[in-house]
């Protein structure tokens, strides 16, 4: 939490917003267009309309990789993959990420072609038979072009338009819907005294990025990065202040399944991580996270709705 302590201007005349982190020593100046931004209450993913504000909706995770850190290679077979998205629709997921390159720590950069021949018949085979949104989860903009032509709805960046730019003229050309991940190269640009504003300045980037190329403010996600160029540190912190995502102006995505976070908190391994995924779920839904990206998406969607419910009461 934190108190607003007063506004100031910076040398080139912008106004900031100062405030001070509950028990802490730490200012933080938070720019305007950190928290004037008003976010759309209806998104438009494919042809769904979903309730940002309101709901929480389950992103299924379909992984057509050999080496995923959970599931690598249990789906990279055509058939397989079609029979797990039959699977996850009947559990409540409302869309499906299909990713063809993994991003777990020390992962290998595949060539583009590769990753489009893993993930463009698995997003046409979906599209034919299933009617729901399908989202490309990479960062490569002939990537996501390409499964975008095949049927993709929404393109999910874990750099946030920042490896690739071309990825933003990519998601404006095609006029599909942009989920932006907070990430960061520590060793490069390590962190300043507040991991959370950092989270939101760069965020900010991001966003600015695919707003110059031309992407509609409604059809932008954002996503904390939970698990990515953070330490356990940052991540509990960052899961326990997602909500100051809000600020920003957009829908937000959580994704902590099966994640380190858990792993090391719990001291359990991967296939140990239900219980504290579930934890973080229950917890994206009181701090109003639009999306939460899972494997198990039966016990997520239940979470979800009991939240919803008392929430509700």
């Amino acid at each position: 939490m934190c108190q607003f302590f007063r506004t100031a201007k910076c040398v080139a005349g912008t106004t900031f917003s100062i405030y001070r982190r509950a028990k802490s020593d730490i200012w933080l100046a938070i720019p305007p267009a950190l928290y004037a931004c008003g976010m759309e209450k209806i998104m438009r993913i494919g042809n769904k309309n979903f309730d940002v504000e309101h709901k929480t909706y389950i992103m299924g995770i379909l992984n057509c990789t050999p080496d995923s850190f959970s599931d690598g290679g249990k789906y990279n077979d055509i058939d397989r993959a079609i029979k797990h998205v039959e699977e996850m629709i009947r559990d409540g997921a409302d869309i499906i990420d299909v990713g063809g390159e993994s991003t777990r720590p020390g992962y290998t950069i595949i060539p583009d072609e590769e990753e489009i021949e893993r993930v463009v018949p698995v997003i046409e085979k979906i599209k034919a038979n299933f009617d729901i949104p399908v989202s490309i989860d990479t960062y490569k903009s002939k990537v996501a072009d390409a499964a975008v032509i095949a049927g993709a709805d929404l393109v999910n960046d874990i750099w946030g338009c920042k490896y690739d730019k071309k990825i933003a003229d990519v998601i404006a050309k095609r006029d599909v819907a942009c989920c932006l991940m907070h990430n960061r190269d520590l060793e490069k640009n390590p962190y300043g005294n507040d991991v959370m504003y950092d989270v939101l300045t760069d965020l900010q980037e991001s966003i600015d990025i695919a707003l110059k190329a031309g992407v509609a403010k409604n059809k932008i996600i954002t996503d904390p990065g939970i698990g990515f160029g953070k330490t356990l540190q940052d991540n509990l912190n960052v899961m326990n202040n997602v909500d100051w995502l809000k600020e920003l102006g957009y829908p937000i995505l959580l994704g902590t399944s099966k994640k380190s976070m858990i792993g090391l908190t719990l001291d359990v391994p991967k296939d140990e991580r239900l219980e504290g995924t579930l934890v973080t779920t229950v917890m994206g839904v009181m701090k109003g996270c639009a999306f939460i990206r899972v494997h198990d998406v039966l016990e997520n969607k239940r979470a979800v709705v009991m939240t919803e419910a008392i929430l509700s009461a």
